[in-house]
């Protein structure tokens, strides 16, 4: 089933980050960018597709992401790089919670240790596990977690999960550049495959799109 194309609202927006202090190229942005040229989204949502590289700051939160989800997009998926995974994590939750230790790409850290004071603990992703199945059926090498961290993906996922639509975080891990030696074991098939990656988030996005177009019909 593909969700059908509005011309009044996204039926999904993908999101990825731009560089921050320690990873000069963050993958997340060029995987978003993949996703934004893939055949199969461009045929079942058109112009209805929108792709927002966020700045890795947290007044991005605020200035571009929060502008990006006023549109009322049925879906959301986000895409971070996670510097020390080496799978694909899947994220089932954020938290309201920062840490004042690592600064974001402006070079300020976050003002408090937490997000809002009047939110909750934390939200949760009702789609994660259903998400976390779809990777793995294309192979991958994914975990679930339920720690985003405390830095911007996890600021941002809090804020979107805070929308009444289906709404996931998807880690990657970082592009080594370093050549393996002949002998070094190969990883496991798609794990720092752009393409493989893509191919499978291709049909998560799918897969939120159908749900987030089924529940704004109950609404």
């Amino acid at each position: 089933m593909s969700p059908t194309a509005s011309s009044e609202a996204p039926v999904l927006l993908i999101t990825g980050f731009g560089p921050f202090p320690g990873m000069p190229r963050n993958p997340s942005a060029a995987l978003a960018r993949r996703l934004e040229r893939s055949s199969r989204l461009r045929l079942a949502l058109g112009r209805a597709l929108r792709v927002r590289v966020l700045d890795t700051t947290y007044d991005a939160v605020g200035t571009q992401l929060v502008p990006a989800l006023a549109e009322a997009p049925a879906a959301v998926l986000m895409l971070g790089v996670a510097s020390r995974a080496k799978r694909i994590r899947v994220e089932a939750r954020a938290c309201n919670r920062a840490s004042r230790f690592y600064p974001d790409a402006s070079g300020r850290p976050s003002a408090s240790l937490t997000l809002d004071p009047a939110e909750p603990a934390a939200r949760h992703a009702v789609v994660a596990p259903q998400a976390l199945a779809i990777l793995r059926r294309h192979g991958l090498a994914v975990v679930g977690s339920r720690d985003a961290g405390r830095y911007l993906c996890n600021a941002s996922y809090f804020r979107a999960l805070a929308e009444p639509c289906p709404v996931l975080f998807v880690h990657i891990p970082p592009v080594s550049s370093a050549k393996r030696p002949r002998d070094a074991v190969r990883p496991r098939r798609g794990r720092l495959d752009p393409a493989a990656q893509a191919q499978a988030l291709t049909e998560v996005a799918l897969f939120l799109c159908v749900r987030g177009r089924a529940a704004a019909r109950t609404r």
